[in-house]
């Protein structure tokens, strides 16, 4: 398909998703080589990560742990610049290597605000994973460390990512029609 609705909006076909499986493949080898005979805690953000680590984490080979954390900072197509912790964390994670796994990072807000809380717990080191990164919007100094695909400062949806709650489910992603 090359257009779909969802809700009031129109999205058409912005990246297939034979696209999409080449770039967590690239994403999953160069983790499972940073982290090679190491222990990793992965905290996955949901809801809209969970497409892209249960994609990442069939070809991860390092031993790891998963955790999830829920925060919410958009609403409709618009980022409200406000971070809601839904789901807090959990876990002590004294002295572990954290990975965040994002479905996407724009403004990077929310991330910068998981650093803030993972610095609060002692851990060994941050670094982050993202399926789709947004370098125009990119407000922060925080590197990003694995990047599945760098795309222009669209909204889109697909393979996690939403509208409202609607279209996680789409294996490719979509952007708002021009």
């Amino acid at each position: 398909m090359n257009k779909i609705t969802l809700g009031d909006r129109c999205f058409e076909l912005f990246i297939p998703h034979s696209e999409i499986d080449k770039a967590i493949a690239e994403v999953a080898q160069a983790i499972n080589r940073e982290y090679e005979n190491n222990c990793l805690m992965l905290l996955i953000t949901l809801n809209g990560a969970i497409v892209f680590a249960a994609d990442l984490l069939k070809q991860l080979t390092v031993d790891c742990r998963i955790s999830c954390i829920k925060l919410s900072s958009y609403s409709g197509t618009e980022c409200t610049h406000t971070i809601k912790d839904l789901i807090g964390l959990t876990e002590d994670l004294t002295n572990q290597r954290v990975l965040i796994i994002e479905d996407i990072v724009d403004t990077g807000n929310t991330y910068a605000y998981i650093v803030d809380i993972l610095k609060n717990q002692n851990v060994k080191d941050i670094k982050i994973a993202t399926m789709i990164f947004k370098p125009d919007a990119y407000k922060h100094s925080l590197p990003v460390h694995f990047v599945g695909l760098p795309i222009p400062d669209k909204f889109i949806v697909g393979r996690g990512l939403d509208y409202n709650g609607t279209g996680r489910n789409l294996i490719d992603i979509y952007q708002v029609c021009e």
